[in-house]
């Protein structure tokens, strides 16, 4: 029997490493957990099941499949991540700030968005594995070519991404499913080159489709998604997990961009490093 989980990174492990076996009423549970660690942090049963679409009763029947006595049990591992990784005040407080009901003007949705988005962007560094960062510019540095798919909301994203690439003078094409497509470009992807899939809940069935394909041709894949659950996400190679700021249920779109930028801009800086090289061993031959 598996040990109970000690801390917030080992429950995080153990739900992804469970799911594929999970019910899906626990599927839903799991991913609703992990996508709202702050909210899981202080809110009481009855409100989280109320927002995961799901009893009371099917949140501690998943406390207790994790190997917990109760939910409040394993609520403190989540309360102790907000400790660890988020000193701001302001999010702590913002966390167990229930909403006002409010009708907000403009300027004060204004203010929301800004902030929301602000925080997010504070947050990206500390959420995103260095490891996984560096492999997955390993990837794209090896690649002859690289095909970017994202479909729905992740298409702003994938375009940028095609964009800032081309700006590196780095070979990149966007499946963009011209004419319902997207399995033909996806074959067209060459075995030397890698694909980067972006895709948010509710994930398309194009980009899961474009991941499969990816693994079955072992054909290099990095993927921008906000669930370490996401079906695509569990097929790459590299996947990098981005949480986004929603307001008023509207998502946004900063930290993924963000990310997206860091890529590219990164990559840049790795094959101009690459290109001095030969000129400096050049200069050496001469001097």
């Amino acid at each position: 029997m598996n040990q109970t989980p000690k801390s917030f990174e080992e429950l995080e492990a153990r739900i992804t490493a469970d799911y594929p076996a999970m019910s899906r009423r626990l599927q839903q549970t799991g991913r609703f957990l992990l996508d709202h660690p702050q909210e899981v942090a202080f809110a009481t049963v009855a409100k989280l099941a109320q927002e995961a679409g799901v009893t009371p009763s099917t949140l501690i029947r998943f406390a207790n499949s994790c190997g917990f006595k109760g939910f409040s049990e394993m609520q403190l591992l989540f309360r102790s991540r907000l400790v660890d990784e988020l000193p701001n005040y302001t999010e702590r407080i913002r966390a167990v700030r229930s909403a006002t009901g409010e009708t907000p003007d403009s300027m004060q949705l204004l203010w929301e968005f800004a902030d929301a988005n602000r925080e997010v962007l504070e947050q990206l560094p500390v959420r995103i594995d260095p490891r996984n960062l560096e492999r997955a510019l390993d990837i794209l540095e090896k690649a002859s070519a690289i095909h970017v798919l994202g479909a729905r909301r992740s298409f702003v994203v994938a375009s940028y991404v095609t964009y800032a690439l081309h700006h590196i003078e780095k070979r990149a094409f966007l499946v963009n499913g011209l004419g319902g497509m997207y399995g033909e470009q996806v074959r067209a992807i060459g075995p030397q080159d890698a694909l980067v899939v972006v895709s948010f809940s509710p994930y398309a069935e194009e980009s899961r489709q474009a991941a499969e394909q990816a693994r079955e041709r072992d054909i290099p894949l990095v993927v921008i998604t906000d669930s370490n659950l996401s079906p695509v996400g569990r097929l790459a190679d590299v996947a990098l997990v981005v949480h986004e700021a929603e307001v008023k249920s509207f998502r946004g779109l900063t930290a993924s961009l963000c990310l997206a930028q860091t890529l590219a801009i990164s990559l840049g800086v790795r094959q101009d490093k690459a290109r001095d090289i030969p000129e400096q061993d050049s200069e050496n031959e001469h001097a």
